[in-house]
């Protein structure tokens, strides 16, 4: 009951901020209708709970649909729509199905909801003074994959705002194989509460959690994944804007990374700190939000002024200033490849540099959890992004008997980490299942260490025995002061994740074991 207390909450501060919501400075605000209340017919006959806002002069206007978050309804962007209406769309709200007062069952991006977003844009056109040929679609987590998605099967579809989606619900489910287990609990609890889950999600969400059926569940995120569609995507030629957060624990941003080197479509691409939806949140609670100021462009762009920005690759790091590029990999100056090496016995750490050695081993068992930790969903990472320090741990505080620690050398210089890490761990004394997780952290003179990236990394399948782990951290842009040392934690056990290890056994790291990471 606390989750449906807090979404409520949440909709009652959304609609008080939309009534005194603040308009950008640069673009004088047109009188609106005021909004009003519809139901709109989806797929089947559902019916969907909508509200549409819009200007109020005679004649055509560029339109922008949102679907609502998962969990909410269409509330939740009345503040957004307030602001965009008075810049000049027509803007319709609304709550897919399965979700509070809209009929049917929840389809989680499935063929359902394809056909229910273009009934949306049936209804717009038909119902309101939108520009057929000026349609754009928008929204936070859930109604930006619906928005992407929806872009693949819909070519009226001009524009499209990813903010804080997927593009690879699979990888989001099981990135390195690794089940995700908080981001997915929540996820089922918000279904649970205001939801009306459809057999099949249940049936999914079950074989998740039981770890069967792994096949299966992978079938259906693929129909549920932008990816899967990128071809039709390229070929309806909508304009997408990518904007996530770096530590987002729902939708690693790697797969956005991805996602976007395919795109063939204009495209930009947005990273800031902070976990999932957190960048846009301010925005949606009626206050000067910089996402929502991007979104802005974005559409005015692509359906009204056809203005462009140079740099579509606009980065946010964790402790620096923002910084544009015209493509992803311009960030990337070169490449360092670290060395893990023999672990000292007076501190129980190994050096992280040099050439790639050979003849040490690091046991570590795989069972027991460290103070190294990836935080809790959501909060961790959010208040981060808020106060701009990046998780802390004390790196003494680390059992050196249960996690393999290794420390780069402290140069005199800032390193400007930008890219995506990538660890190579070879292993011996595995299981044929088994997960670790791998920590990058920024520590300084007196062992405060503050998290970079982390990500786990499963393997299911082959013989008990030796075998070598890659692994690629989530993308990241970080500055390691000059004076700190570049640090990487192993161990077995983290709590955002399901691991695979059996209790009361070990694996053993050794050499020829290396982390490449890229320098900007």
């Amino acid at each position: 009951m606390a989750l449906r207390r807090l979404i409520t909450l949440f909709t009652a501060i959304a609609l008080v901020a939309s009534t005194s919501v603040i308009t950008s400075p640069a673009h004088a605000a047109v009188a609106t209708t005021g909004f009003s209340a519809v139901d709109i017919t989806g797929d089947g006959g559902v019916v969907l709970k909508a509200n549409v806002i819009a200007p109020s002069a005679a004649g055509r206007h560029p339109a922008v649909i949102l679907p609502s978050s998962w969990g909410l309804n269409d509330l939740e962007y009345l503040a957004q729509a307030r602001v965009l209406a008075g810049r000049g769309y027509v803007v319709v709200s609304y709550t897919p199905r399965g979700w509070w007062l809209s009929g049917g069952e929840i389809d989680t991006a499935g063929p359902k909801d394809m056909a229910d977003l273009s009934r949306v844009v049936d209804w717009t056109i038909a119902n309101t003074a939108a520009d057929p040929a000026r349609i754009g679609a928008a929204g936070i987590s859930y109604g930006a994959g619906i928005s992407l998605l929806g872009a693949a099967f819909d070519s009226r579809i001009r524009a499209v705002g990813v903010l804080s989606g997927w593009t690879d619900l699979a990888y989001s489910l099981y990135a390195d194989s690794t089940r995700h287990r908080q981001s997915a609990g929540l996820l089922e609890l918000a279904a649970q509460i205001v939801g009306k889950p459809s057999a099949e999600l249940t049936a999914m969400l079950g074989k998740f959690n039981g770890n069967q059926d792994v096949a299966s569940v992978m079938a259906w995120a693929k129909v549920r994944s932008a990816a899967t569609y990128l071809d039709a995507i390229n070929a309806n030629r909508p304009a997408v804007l990518i904007a996530n957060g770096w530590g987002d624990t729902f939708f690693p941003p790697n797969q956005l990374v991805d996602f976007y080197g395919k795109l063939t479509t204009p495209k930009r691409l947005e990273l800031r700190p902070g976990d999932h939806a957190i960048a846009e949140l301010s925005g949606v609670l009626g206050l000067p939000n910089e996402v929502w100021t991007s979104l802005y462009s974005w559409l005015d762009e692509h359906l009204a002024t056809g203005a462009t920005r140079a740099n579509p690759i606009y980065l946010k790091p964790l402790n620096a200033s923002a910084e544009a590029y015209p493509t992803w990999s311009a960030q990337t100056t070169s490449t360092v490849r670290h060395g893990l090496g023999r672990i000292r016995p007076l501190d129980g750490t190994g050096l992280l540099g040099g050439a790639v050695s050979s003849g040490w081993t690091k046991q570590i068992p795989t069972d027991e959890d460290t103070v190294a930790c990836g935080g809790v969903v959501l909060l961790t990472n959010g208040a981060a992004a808020i106060t701009g320090e990046q998780p802390e741990i004390w790196l003494p505080f680390v059992d050196r008997g249960e996690a393999g620690v290794w420390a780069a050398e402290r140069p005199s210089t800032v390193q400007r980490i930008r890219g995506v890490p990538k660890l190579h761990l070879e292993l011996t004394g595995t299981e044929s299942r088994g997960t670790v997780v791998a920590y990058l952290y920024d520590l300084d003179a007196i062992g405060n260490a503050k998290l970079i990236t982390h990500a786990p990394a499963t393997w299911l399948t082959g013989a008990a025995g030796a075998r070598s782990v890659d692994l690629k951290l989530p993308a990241a842009a970080y500055d390691v002061p000059a004076g700190h040392s570049l640090t990487l934690v192993v161990d077995t056990v983290d709590p955002l994740y399901y691991d695979e290890n059996a209790a009361g056994d070990s694996i053993t790291i050794g050499g020829g074991s290396y982390l490449d990471v890229p320098i900007g």
